[in-house]
């Protein structure tokens, strides 16, 4: 069998008079796709994230769109290479100028056609024109019982992301820390850029989830996968040629966790003042053979930036739980979109 070209499936919603709100990436996972664990790694998921949340973005604004936030990724299950996944981009809320999506990823053995939801996070994307100036972006509005809830859930999120940004925003990371840490460097090629001239989100991504499996790998003494992302940030656009450095350190350890706040800089080669470019947060486990979590060796801060950072990571799991999380589609199946996956479900 071979693999299928991915596709981009549309389903109009009642409300937005002809546009589109959803779009739907299908394609079976090749060993390309697999990271160094053998399944599919978090950098890699990310990027597929990114592609079909710009696929929503651009189709329903009809502009050139560029990633302002992800946040709160939860890795549920592993993605083995020859699996069928399925990526869901809805449209959730609107702003003036940016547009809210959930993506939701389902992944089966083709063979069993027993969907399994991998992954679910909310993406923001920001509409710009020609001078990348941002624009307006047509409203969104709820219509059936799924969405209502969805754009519920997409607004009482607003204050708690607020909050999580300016926390993170708000730290100090300097050479007086002592916990371990791994730096990346490189520059951005050609084959990094989108369509739009600029390195994509999606690659930033992969690039954060390298950084941080260095760092946990470090420290473990074993190959680590990431379980969470949450809290990145783009501030600036990365173009070919730039020097890359992503540094990823290790600011809380829970009993079989690993905490990693990861920045990225760029630097044109004619410059000597880096710009911060991106900031997330990755929590990575290492796993036993059987794919279950394993206790890590615990890191005990040491210096009052160690401590305040520690301090902090803590803090963001407390934020973190005041989440709700978006309903999902097969909770409400007579409101739910058509789904690939329910339409070949057995009875």
């Amino acid at each position: 069998m071979t693999t299928p070209p991915l596709v981009s499936d549309s389903v109009p919603s009642p409300a937005s008079a002809g546009r589109r709100s959803e779009a739907i990436h299908r394609f079976l996972v090749k060993p390309v796709d697999a990271g160094i664990a053998g399944s599919v790694d978090g950098g890699k998921l990310l990027e597929w994230i990114d592609k079909v949340a710009y696929a929503a973005a651009a189709q329903w604004s009809g502009r050139y769109c560029v990633t302002a936030y992800v946040g709160n990724i939860h890795l549920d299950r592993p993605i083995a290479v020859g699996e069928l996944v399925e990526l869901h981009a809805n449209l959730v809320h609107t702003g003036r100028t940016s547009m809210h999506i959930l993506i939701s990823v389902y992944s089966t053995d083709p063979t069993r056609m027993k969907p399994v939801q991998t992954a679910q996070c909310l993406t923001i994307f920001v509409a710009v024109d020609a001078d990348k100036q941002t624009v307006e972006v047509p409203q969104w509005n709820p219509n059936t019982i799924l969405e209502l809830q969805r754009h519920r859930q997409a607004r009482a999120r607003v204050s708690v992301r607020k909050r999580i940004e300016e926390s993170m925003a708000a730290q100090h990371y300097t050479a007086v820390g002592t916990a371990p840490s791994a730096t990346l460097r490189f520059l951005a090629a050609p084959s990094d850029i989108n369509w739009g001239g600029k390195v994509h989100g999606g690659r930033t991504m992969q690039w954060i989830d390298d950084a941080a499996y260095v760092c946990g790998v470090d420290w473990a003494g074993q190959h680590v996968i990431t379980s969470y992302f949450g809290g990145i940030r783009f501030y600036r656009p990365i173009v070919i040629g730039h020097i890359v450095e992503v540094t990823a350190r290790l600011i809380h350890t829970g009993p079989r966790s690993m905490h990693i706040s990861v920045h990225v800089t760029s630097t044109d080669t004619h410059s000597d003042n880096p710009a911060l470019a991106a900031h997330g947060l990755a929590v990575v486990v290492a796993v036993e053979g059987s794919g279950k979590a394993r206790p890590v060796r615990q890191w005990e801060p040491l210096s009052e930036e160690d401590r305040s950072l520690d301090a902090h990571a803590r803090h963001l799991i407390e934020l973190r739980a005041q989440v709700e999380p978006f309903t999902s589609a097969c909770d409400i199946p007579a409101d739910a979109e058509p789904s690939h996956f329910r339409a070949h479900m057995p009875n």
